[in-house]
Parts: C-alpha cells; sequence; structure tokens
C-alpha cells in the first residue's frame, strides 16, 4: 500500500477531491464518486462491487485505521496531508479525516438489470430527488433483505457523497439500476412478473397488512410531496398504511421501511 505524502492543496493527483461538498451537484463525478468515514469506508473495500481509485486521509488517521488499510490493494494510492491541507482541498474542514474515490463503472437501465432476474422484494423509486431520501431507502433495502432496488431516471444518484452516507454504506452494495422513465421502469417489473405495489396514502388503497406477499413483489414509493403520479397508480396495486384519523402521510423512506419490514415478517 503506497502512501503518499502531500503538502500542496493544488496537487493535480487530487482534483477528484477538490470542493467536493459542490461536487454533490454532478452525476457520479464524471464516472467517479466519494465516500466519507470510516463505516463507508470499510464497506467499500470489504463490500462494494465498485474498483477504489485512490484515498485520502487526515495524516491523524492513519495509525488508527492501520488494520483497515491493511485491506487496501497494492495498486491503489493513499495520500496523506495534514488537516488543514486536507480540509482546503475538500473545500470544509473534513472532521472524520477520511475520504476515498471509487469508479462508478457502467449502471443498468431497470429494464437492463431485470433481464438478470433479481429476487424479491424489489424496491422502486420514482422522482426521488433527495440525497437523504434516497440513501434512507438504501439503507432500509440492506436492513430488510430488498434483492435490489430501481430509481427511474429521475431520481438522484445514489453515489452522491451524501447518499451513500446516509445509507451507511448500503448504495455501495445493494444491486440497483437507474435510468428512464417510471412509467416504463413499472412496466418492466411487470413484464419481469412481479407484482407491483404502489404505496399511496388515498383511502379506497388496500390496507398494507390486508394483502397476502406474492412471491415476486416490487415496492413502489414517489416523491415527497406530489407522491406517485397517477399512471403509475393505475398501473399497479394501490397500497396504503393505515394510520390516525387526520394524518395520512410519512416520510418517503419511512412508508419504503414500513411495507419491506411487513413483507419481511411476512417471509419469517
Amino acid at each position: 500500500m503506497p502512501v503518499l505524502r502531500v503538502s500542496d492543496p493544488s496537487d493535480p493527483r487530487l482534483a477528484a477531491y477538490t470542493s467536493i461538498r459542490e461536487k454533490d451537484l454532478t452525476s457520479g463525478h464524471g464516472g467517479r464518486f466519494i465516500v466519507e468515514g470510516k463505516v463507508t469506508l470499510e464497506t467499500l473495500l470489504t463490500r462494494a462491487r465498485f474498483v477504489v481509485e485512490s484515498l485520502f486521509l487526515a495524516e491523524s488517521r492513519l495509525e488508527p485505521l492501520a488494520g483497515l488499510l491493511a485491506r487496501v490493494p497494492a495498486d491503489v494510492p493513499v495520500y496523506v496531508a495534514p488537516q488543514e491541507v486536507m480540509d482546503l482541498i475538500a473545500g470544509f474542514p473534513m472532521h472524520r479525516g477520511v475520504l476515498a474515490c471509487g469508479l462508478k463503472g457502467e449502471i443498468p437501465a431497470p429494464g437492463e438489470f431485470l433481464l438478470q432476474s433479481p429476487p424479491s422484494p424489489l424496491l422502486l423509486l420514482s422522482d426521488l430527488s433527495n440525497h437523504d431520501n434516497v440513501g434512507a431507502c438504501f439503507r432500509n433495502a440492506a436492513a430488510f433483505s430488498a434483492g435490489a432496488v430501481l430509481l427511474d431516471g429521475q431520481c438522484c444518484d445514489p453515489l452522491y457523497r451524501k447518499a451513500i452516507r446516509v445509507s451507511s454504506g448500503a448504495s455501495l452494495f445493494v444491486p440497483y439500476a437507474h435510468g428512464g422513465t417510471g412509467l416504463d421502469m413499472v412496466n418492466a417489473v411487470l413484464k419481469a412478473g412481479y407484482t407491483v405495489w404502489a404505496m399511496t396514502p388515498r383511502a379506497d388503497a388496500a390496507p398494507l397488512q390486508s394483502l397476502p406477499v406474492p412471491d415476486k413483489l416490487a415496492i413502489l414509493l414517489g416523491a415527497e410531496g406530489p407522491g406517485l403520479p397517477d399512471a403509475l397508480i393505475a398501473a399497479a396495486t394501490p397500497v396504503r398504511i393505515p394510520m390516525a384519523a387526520g394524518f395520512d402521510s410519512l416520510n418517503v423512506a419511512t412508508a419504503g421501511a414500513i411495507a419491506l419490514a411487513h413483507v419481511f415478517s411476512a417471509k419469517g
């Protein structure tokens, strides 16, 4: 594991780490993505399916992370800098002092991905542009053994730095597909033989606990506020989570967690 000391904030080898807060606005950092913190670094090194390009650490973190760093492939450079230099490069105080850069590779569209016949249940996300919600949905998918997460093209990238962090690294190892329209995604899932539950607060939707869990199930979630559009609900089975009178909505990730937990328990 080559350890390379850095003292110049303009060192071109660290271009991927420059002003990373602003780079949350780009898709996958132009084919790359950034992970932050020990937990996500450990996931990247031990469970992720993505290639690690480099690590960037504050020098104070080198010794405490020695055991984990022993897992770094021999051809992956580990850049180390004083805390103040790291902060200048990152563009904000890096209190955790742990960054790594991975290569995104090719992410399939939902229709292509379904040819692999992923196991049930699937979690389908439509028009989720909030990084926290997407990250939380991946964390829920991992916790309740979802076979994969499918996202339409309106969803934000689950490899954004914040989405990875909120997911506790789950978006690095839970299989996923990304692209196309929400209706294309739903139709592809239906064609593959899955039943699709469209989660909605509509009063005429079937209560979650009243439905038997099919062998091949996909749970569809829509954006905060507007929820799922009529066309997607009409293409699927509308399902609601019963709740107290006068209150009919939950955070999208919370709704997904309740639905996934119900299915997880039903499968024993």
